[in-house]
C-alpha cells in the first residue's frame, strides 16, 4: 500500500503554523515572514508534497472549518440546525473538518471570541445566521478568512451569501395581490436581521408598485427584545392577507388567528418564507418561497476555501435565488362585490431595489 499523500494540513502541523499559512507560503503569497515561508518550503518537499503548477487556483484540502451559530437561532427543528446539517454534509464529502461552536447571549454582548479561534482550531470560519453588528465585525478584523451565510454587511471585511430575499417577498406579495388582495400586513420585527428587512422591503416593493398602502399597523413584530420568536399581537382590524418573514412565524400566526376564530384561508391568506419546517399532517400547506440553501452553502464553502488559498480578490455578497412554492394557506379573494379583478392590476415595476428603499424610508 502506497503512502498517503501529505496534505497542507499536515506541512502546518509539523511546522507549527495555520493551513491557510501553508496554503498562501506554497502559492506565492504574501503575509508571513521570509523565514516562514523558507520553513514551509523546505518542510513540504521533506514530506514530498507536490503543489499543483498549473495555474489553476487551487483549493486547500483537509480543513479544520469552524460553523459558529448564536444560540437563539440553534433549536432543534430551526432552519439553522437543518443548515448546519447540510454544511457538515457537504464539508465532509470534500474531506474537510467541520467544528461547531454555540454563542451564546453573553459572549455575544461582551465580545468575547469564540475559542475556536481562541485556541487556533479552525482554518476559517463560517457565521451561520447574524449575530450582533459589533460582535460579526470584530470577527472580520481577526484575520481569519471568514463567510457571513444567510445575512451580510457592508462594510465588513468578509465575504456574504445570502438568499435573494427581496425579490422572494416580492412575489409573494405580488401574487396575492394577483388574486385580489388589497389590504396585505407583513409580520416580522424589520429591525432583527438583514434578511427580515430585506424580505419587508420586497414585500413594499410590490405594495408601492401597485399603489397599494402599507399600514403601520399592519406590520407586526414577531421577535421578542432577545431575538426568540413570539406569537404576533393581532390589529384590530384586519387585512385580508399577510406576508410572514418565515414559516415558523406563519404557523405562529396561524394558530393565533385559529384563537379568534379565523379560518385560513378562507377569511385570512398567509404566506411564509423558506419552506421550513414541513408542517405536520394535519397542518394546513403554507405558500412561501423556497431558497436553493445547497446552492448557498455550496458558495460559502468554496469561498472561504479560496480565501484560505490566499485569494486577494475584494470582498462581495453573493445573492442565491428560488422560487415560490403555493400551497393552500392562501386564495383569490372574492371580489365579485367591487367589480374589481387582482388579474387586472398593472404589473408596472419599479426600476430597481434601491428605489423601493427610498421609498420606504417614510414608513420604516
Amino acid at each position: 500500500m502506497s503512502a498517503k499523500k501529505p496534505a497542507m494540513r499536515d506541512i502546518a502541523r509539523a511546522v507549527g503554523t495555520s493551513a491557510v499559512t501553508v496554503s498562501k507560503a506554497l502559492a506565492g503569497k504574501t503575509g508571513m515572514s521570509d523565514r516562514l515561508r523558507t520553513r514551509i518550503l523546505r518542510k513540504a518537499e521533506e514530506m514530498g508534497y507536490r503543489y499543483p503548477q498549473s495555474g489553476r487556483r487551487v483549493l486547500p484540502e483537509h480543513m479544520n472549518i469552524g460553523i459558529l451559530i448564536p444560540e437563539r437561532y440553534f433549536q432543534a427543528d430551526s432552519f439553522y440546525a437543518e443548515m448546519y446539517r447540510k454544511l457538515i454534509r457537504k464539508l465532509s464529502g470534500q474531506g474537510h473538518f467541520g467544528l461547531l461552536e454555540i454563542l451564546n447571549a453573553k459572549d455575544e454582548q461582551e465580545l468575547t471570541m469564540p475559542n475556536l479561534l481562541k485556541e487556533n482550531r479552525a482554518d476559517g470560519l463560517i457565521l451561520l445566521g447574524e449575530p450582533e453588528k459589533a460582535y460579526y465585525r470584530k470577527i472580520a478584523l481577526t484575520g481569519t478568512p471568514v463567510v457571513f451565510l444567510d445575512f451580510y454587511d457592508e462594510q465588513a471585511n468578509a465575504d456574504a451569501v445570502a438568499g435573494d430575499n427581496c425579490y422572494g417577498s416580492y412575489r409573494l406579495t405580488s401574487h396575492l395581490i394577483r388574486q385580489g388582495h388589497r389590504e396585505i400586513g407583513f409580520v416580522g420585527t424589520r429591525l432583527a436581521t438583514a434578511s427580515i428587512m430585506d424580505r419587508y422591503l420586497g414585500y413594499c416593493r410590490a405594495m408601492l408598485t401597485h399603489g397599494l398602502p402599507i399600514r403601520e399597523e399592519w406590520t407586526l413584530p414577531d421577535r421578542e427584545p432577545a431575538g426568540d420568536l413570539k406569537a404576533p399581537e393581532l390589529p384590530e382590524k384586519m387585512p385580508t392577507a399577510f406576508v410572514c418573514n418565515c414559516d415558523l412565524a406563519a404557523r405562529l400566526l396561524i394558530d393565533r388567528l385559529q384563537e379568534r376564530g379565523f379560518r385560513v384561508p378562507e377569511d385570512i391568506s398567509v404566506t411564509g418564507f423558506d419552506d421550513y419546517p414541513p408542517g405536520r399532517e394535519n397542518e394546513t400547506g403554507l405558500s412561501t418561497f423556497r431558497i436553493n440553501t445547497d446552492e448557498m452553502i455550496d458558495l460559502a464553502i468554496r469561498k472561504l476555501l479560496e480565501r484560505c488559498a490566499g485569494t486577494d480578490q475584494p470582498f462581495g455578497r453573493m445573492v442565491v435565488g428560488g422560487q415560490p412554492v403555493y400551497r393552500e394557506s392562501e386564495k383569490a379573494l372574492n371580489t365579485s362585490g367591487n367589480g374589481t379583478n387582482g388579474e387586472a392590476i398593472s404589473m408596472a415595476c419599479l426600476s430597481c431595489k434601491d428605489e423601493a428603499v427610498l421609498l420606504c424610508k417614510r414608513i420604516i
